[in-house]
C-alpha cells in the first residue's frame, strides 16, 4: 500500500535539504581535495566533503552524528510519538562505522563495538526502541524503504524512521582509486568524458506513515522493487535494473511509461551510465514517447554509498513540490546511450512532474527503484 512522507531531512557536502536543493538548481558542487586520508595513498585527489566545526580534525563516529541529527529533526518535524506509537527505525548503510576501526587500527582511537552499527545513535537521536541496520551496498536507502513500507502494510509499525548514513573510508578510497590511471577531478554522470566516481559524506532520514486519509505529508511513496542478481562483484546488468523498474510498477500498480521524472544512479562511472540509460531508454521512453526528464545529483555531491537512495528520493521530493528539476551537474557531453535521453543539462528545467522513478544501484546487483508521487 502507499505511504505518505511525513517529514524528510538530509545532510551532505552543500548542507542540509533547502541549501542542496537550491545549489543543484544552481548548478553547483561540493567537490574539493581530499580530507583526512593520505591522497597519493590511495591515488584519489577529490572528495565530497561535510566539513564538521573547523575542519582541520576529523571528528569520530561523523556519520552517526549526522544520522542523530536527521533523525531528530525529522522526529520532531512529523509529529510522532516515539512514546505512545509504535514507532520502528530502519537504517540504510553501506559501510557502517567502518572509518572508526580503521582509525582505531592506526593509531589506536578508542572504539566501541556497538557503536559501528546506528542503534545507539538513532535511540539516542529519538527514543526509538526497535532499531534495524541494513548494510548492502549503494542500494542500502532504498532497500530500508522497502522494508519499513513492509512494516506498514503488515500492522508491525504505526511509523517508520527510515535513516541512511556513510562517510568515506581509506579502504573504499583506495578501491575507487585502483580503477582510474589518473585520480577522477569531479564526477561527471552520463557523460562522454566521464573519469569515473568519486565519494561523498552525507546522512538522510524520513517518516514514513500510512496513507489513511488522515496523515499529511510531503509526497506519497507508492513502491519500491527491488532485484538482488548477483551479476558480478561490481559491474551492473540491464536484466537486473529492469527487473526492479518493473517489481516497482507493478507493486504501484502503474506502468514505467507514467513516470514523468527519473532521479537517476548517474555514478560517472564507465559501466554503469551507459547500462543505466539504456534502460531508462528502452523501458521508460518506449514507443515514441518523448520519455521522462532524467537528472542525477551525484555530480554535486559525489557518491554517498548508502545514503545515496535516499538523499535522491528527497531531491524528487522537492522536484514534484517545487516544479523545478535542477540539471545534472558536470554533464557536459551526453555518452552516446543517453543521447536520447531528456537528460537535464546547464540549467534547471521547469515541469510539474507528477510521477519520480528514484533509481540506486549497488555492487553485487542490489538494486531499488522506488516510485514516488506528487499529492
Amino acid at each position: 500500500m502507499p505511504a505518505l512522507i511525513a517529514a524528510s531531512a538530509i545532510r551532505t557536502c552543500l548542507g542540509d535539504a533547502a541549501q542542496t536543493y537550491a545549489a543543484l538548481l544552481a548548478g553547483a558542487h561540493g567537490c574539493g581535495p581530499l580530507r583526512y586520508v593520505d591522497a597519493d595513498r590511495v591515488h584519489v585527489a577529490n572528495g565530497y566533503h561535510v566539513v564538521d566545526g573547523t575542519g582541520e580534525a576529523e571528528p569520530p563516529l561523523r556519520a552517526s552524528g549526522w544520522l542523530a541529527d536527521c533523525v531528530t529533526r525529522v522526529v520532531r518535524e512529523s509529529g510522532v510519538d516515539t512514546r505512545t506509537q509504535r514507532v520502528v527505525a530502519v537504517v540504510g548503510t553501506g559501510l557502517r562505522e567502518l572509518r572508526a576501526v580503521e582509525r582505531w587500527a592506526v593509531d589506536g582511537m578508542p572504539l566501541a563495538t556497538e557503536r559501528l552499527h546506528f542503534g545507539g545513535a538513532v535511540r539516542g537521536a529519538a527514543g526509538i526502541v526497535e532499531v534495524h541496520t541494513v548494510a548492502n551496498a549503494c542500494g542500502a536507502g532504498g532497500y530500508a524503504l522497502a522494508l519499513a513500507q513492509d512494516l506498514l502494510d503488515l500492522g508491525e509499525a504505526d511509523a517508520v524512521v527510515v535513516g541512511a548514513a556513510d562517510t568515506m573510508t581509506e579502504s573504499m578510497l583506495a578501491m575507487i582509486g585502483r580503477v582510474t590511471e589518473e585520480p577522477t577531478d569531479r564526477v561527471r554522470p552520463f557523460d562522454e568524458d566521464r573519469g569515473g566516481v568519486l565519494l561523498g559524506d552525507g546522512a538522510a532520514a524520513l517518516v514514513l506513515v500510512p496513507d489513511d486519509g488522515r496523515s499529511r505529508g510531503l509526497a506519497r511513496v507508492l513502491a519500491t522493487g527491488l532485484s538482488c542478481d548477483a551479476y558480478h562483484e561490481t559491474a551492473p546488468a540491464s536484466d537486473g535494473i529492469r527487473r526492479a523498474m518493473v517489481d516497482a510498477a507493478e507493486r504501484a500498480g502503474r506502468v514505467l511509461s507514467d513516470v514523468d521524472l527519473v532521479v537517476a544512479h548517474g555514478t560517472g562511472t564507465r559501466l554503469n551510465d551507459p547500462t543505466e540509460a539504456e534502460a531508462i531508454a528502452v523501458h521508460l521512453a518506449a514507443g515514441g514517447t518523448p520519455g521522462p526528464l532524467v537528472t542525477g545529483i551525484k555530480g554535486a555531491i559525489g557518491h554517498t554509498s548508502g545514503a545515496a537512495a535516499l538523499h535522491s528520493l528527497a531531491v524528487a521530493v522537492e522536484c514534484l513540490r517545487q516544479g523545478a528539476v535542477p540539471p545534472v551537474v558536470g554533464l557536459r557531453t551526453p555518452l552516446k546511450e543517453g543521447r536520447d535521453l531528456r537528460l537535464v543539462r546547464g540549467s534547471p528545467v521547469r515541469s510539474e512532474p507528477s510521477l519520480a522513478q528514484v533509481d540506486a544501484f549497488g555492487f553485487g546487483g542490489v538494486n531499488a527503484v522506488t516510485l514516488v508521487e506528487a499529492l
